[in-house]
């Protein structure tokens, strides 16, 4: 990891970078995942569902480079092959599977609510070593998680 003087010991950003390099593989799935819905989704809302996946493959596309140059900004490199982020990733792709419109929501669902219950872990281990700023970068990712799965969830609920 690369000299940085931010008020963290170099074994306290190693931790938030593990967290980090999780958490954009979890981003990266999600991303190929809800991009591969927005290609494959068919049926008679497909025009409202092919909109709805770009906004949310485009949201996280976002998501992935801050997350990402918070990494670099702790002074490490960041993972960046999908070797590595399926490696690491909790989050499942289902390859040749395409599944219902409805079963895709679902399914988008359940991963958003994977990715915040990650993203508290990664809140305690934030705090655990005093890193303020990432716990609030943290913080906010999951403001946004948690939006997109109530989205989710109200779509199922019509």
């Amino acid at each position: 990891m690369d000299k940085v003087n931010i008020g963290l010991s170099p074994k306290a950003r190693q931790k938030v970078v593990a967290v980090l390099s999780d958490v954009i593989a979890d981003q990266y799935v999600l991303y190929t995942k809800t991009r591969n819905y927005h290609w494959n989704v068919t049926g008679e809302d497909f025009a409202q569902y092919h909109e709805l996946f770009e906004k949310q493959y485009s949201a996280i596309d976002e998501d992935i480079d801050d997350v990402a140059e918070r990494v670099r900004a702790l002074g490490a490199k960041t993972p960046a092959t999908l070797v590595e982020f399926v490696k690491s990733a909790t989050i499942r792709e289902h390859p040749g599977k395409f599944p219902s419109a409805k079963a895709m929501i679902a399914n988008l669902l359940a991963d958003h609510e994977t990715v915040i219950r990650n993203l508290r872990k990664g809140i305690q281990v934030c705090d655990d070593v005093d890193d303020d700023g990432t716990e609030d970068f943290l913080t906010q990712l999951i403001q946004k998680h948690e939006k997109t799965a109530w989205m989710l969830r109200a779509t199922l609920e019509n």
